[in-house]
């Protein structure tokens, strides 16, 4: 059995800026935003999207499959770091500051 750690446990964020001024270029951004969900992305703000992965081969592959999604026009970076790094982020919320959620429970088969 291979120890979880935090170190090998990733998180992908993605942020964007996407052209929305016609009606195409506000179809293409709300694909991408759809296409993201369907990878298990949850949305942290309108264009910022986060998702927890086992490791960096999961990352490499939501790589790939959002450098064969993108739209045609506009910026998308992806950052990744890992999950002790995820647990210094701190979010504020309006004036109130909080800690990054809580870690996702692994789960063990046997």
């Amino acid at each position: 059995m291979v120890a979880l750690s935090g170190y090998r446990l990733m998180w992908m964020m993605v942020l964007f800026d996407l052209p929305v001024l016609t009606k195409p270029q506000r179809r293409a951004a709300t694909k991408f935003r759809q296409f993201l969900l369907d990878q298990g992305f949850e949305m942290s703000q309108l264009s910022v999207y986060m998702r927890f992965c086992a490791g960096k081969e999961q990352v490499d592959a939501q790589l790939k499959a959002i450098g064969q999604n993108l739209p045609q026009t506009g910026r998308v970076h992806v950052l990744t770091f890992t999950d002790r790094q995820y647990q210094n982020i701190v979010c504020f919320d309006g004036r109130t500051s909080r800690h990054a959620p809580k870690k996702r429970q692994q789960y063990e088969l046997f």
